[in-house]
């Protein structure tokens, strides 16, 4: 038996064809080769196009299809991860109206902070445990006082995800977790949050219908079947968000679990068994992929927005060079890059700085000192930085980590930033051979009932495990405590 994971991001679509009797990834595709576009129409906007999406989902498929002979009657279930927070809106015949708002658009940042006030910031903690800020309701909102003629036009809104699950099954619907994702969801009551479509003026009937992370959720029609060469009937048996799904797929699932990611953004991800909350928002809970009734199972999730993108940046900027090419030269330059500090707060309003967008900065550059090693390095750090100080956040929530797991994969594949993030947080690392869009296809595993939880990670490996340096511990926490006294310097 075998199962397509799809993990949709904003930088690429990735698919995996796992064997569930052996718990093996057969094959794997990334589209495009470059990474995806995002559209900056104005100045803190991020958006894209959802059908590039599904373009790129077809032509992974018949990557997968070509690099693996596997009959699709042996395909037994799809499974889709996909970019948090992002808003599609679609018409009566599920045609696409705009493009879609993603994660890192800022442009609601205001509507959602005046919720916060006006909802009342105890409402909104206790029962949505975060501010409406700029998740996907508060983008809704915006496209209603701003795109009021297409705003009626809306039949169904969707995260990235639910968007793909409709290409593939002809169907509208959505997930709790999903629905906890865009600030829709009442912890409290257990039901879409009424108080907060009420104040938005926000449609229920715009919400669609809710089905199981894990589960039939839909079957592949006819046509997407063809189009992607599959099999119609094909049932879709799995959907989460990229970090709930990135923290499955490292089977971080009980509390006190922690798992971390670092592609275009960063994230570190705990498992909470609580309703609990940062007051001030700046990290933020959702319903975790194995919630249930009778077991609390909260993801509590801290971002960073800058991470690979700002890594990425500097390697455009600089031109002909790989990324190991940049591992090895930031490598020679000395812990805290002589001085130079980077604040990697580029990529829109960031959370964990109460929703701020304070730009990218970079101090104490002196030309005659100064080289694109120290550069290099000085990103690096300022990215494990960034991280260390959500997770700072974090440890008032009573979640000290002490051990965190991720794929060998964007930036972990760097061995300065995982001595640089394991000696900064004084966490043990533990990097397995998986990533999302395996997750995605183990998850469809256990939603098809051909596996339960407990046998779906056959076939993950740790690689390998990073340990704290006492000695290189005490250097890096001096550094980052220049880091932040410049970054408190940059908020006042």
């Amino acid at each position: 038996m075998y199962f397509i994971g799809y993990d949709i991001g904003s930088s690429s679509i990735k698919a995996a064809l796992l064997n569930a009797d052996t718990g093996v990834c057969v094959a794997s595709a990334t589209c495009p080769e470059k990474e995806m576009a995002i559209d900056v129409p104005h100045p803190s906007w991020a958006e894209q196009d959802p059908e590039s999406w599904w373009q790129e989902i077809i032509r992974a498929t018949g990557l997968l299809l070509s690099r693996f002979a596997v009959d699709p009657e042996q395909i037994k279930g799809i499974g889709i991860a996909y970019q948090m927070h992002g808003l599609v809106c679609v018409d009566k015949n599920q045609q696409v109206l705009r493009p879609a708002i993603i994660w890192c658009d800022s442009r609601a940042v205001d509507i959602g902070n005046s919720a916060f006030k006006n909802m009342g910031e105890t409402y909104c903690l206790s029962h949505l445990l975060n501010s409406p800020g700029n998740f996907t309701a508060s983008k809704l909102r915006w496209i209603q006082e701003n795109e009021p003629h297409l705003y009626e036009r809306i039949h169904k809104v969707m995260l990235p995800g639910d968007f793909i699950a409709m290409k593939l099954t002809g169907e509208a619907a959505t997930t709790i977790s999903g629905l906890s994702e865009g600030t829709f969801w009442d912890f409290t009551e257990n039901r879409v949050d009424a108080a907060l479509l009420k104040y938005y003026n926000i449609d229920e009937q715009l919400l669609s219908a809710i089905v199981p992370t894990f589960g039939v959720q839909g079957q592949l029609t006819a046509g997407a079947a063809a189009t992607l060469g599959l099999t119609a009937g094909t049932p879709v048996t799995y959907r989460a968000g990229d970090q709930p799904n990135n923290a499955f797929s490292l089977n971080v699932l009980q509390p006190g679990e922690a798992a971390t990611t670092a592609g275009t953004s960063g994230v570190v991800y705990a498992v909470h068994d609580k309703n609990s909350f940062d007051k001030k928002s700046r990290v933020n809970t959702f319903v975790h992929v194995n919630n249930d009734p009778a077991h609390t199972r909260n993801g509590v999730l801290m971002c960073l927005n800058g991470t690979g993108i700002a890594n990425s940046w500097l390697k455009n900027l600089v031109g002909d060079i790989t990324y190991p090419d940049m591992n090895q030269l930031a490598a020679q330059a000395p812990i805290g890059a002589a001085g130079l500090q980077v604040f990697p707060f580029g990529n829109g309003a960031e959370r964990i700085l109460e929703n701020k967008s304070i730009g990218a900065t970079v101090s104490h550059l002196n030309f005659n000192r100064h080289q694109r090693a120290h550069m290099m390095r000085a990103v690096q750090e300022g990215i494990v930085f960034g991280l260390n100080y959500g997770m700072d956040i974090m440890a008032e929530m009573d979640l000290n980590i002490h051990r965190v797991r991720a794929g060998h994969a964007n930036m972990f594949l760097s061995p300065l930033f995982r001595e640089a993030f394991a000696n900064t947080a004084n966490v043990v690392i533990e990097l397995y051979n998986t990533d999302g869009a395996a997750g995605a296809a183990r998850g469809a595993a256990i939603g098809a009932g051909y596996v339960n939880a407990a046998d779906a990670f056959r076939g993950m490996e740790c690689l390998s495990v990073i340990e704290p340096n006492a000695a290189l511990q005490s250097q890096y926490r001096d550094v980052y405590g220049d880091w932040l006294n410049g970054l408190r310097t940059l908020l006042q």
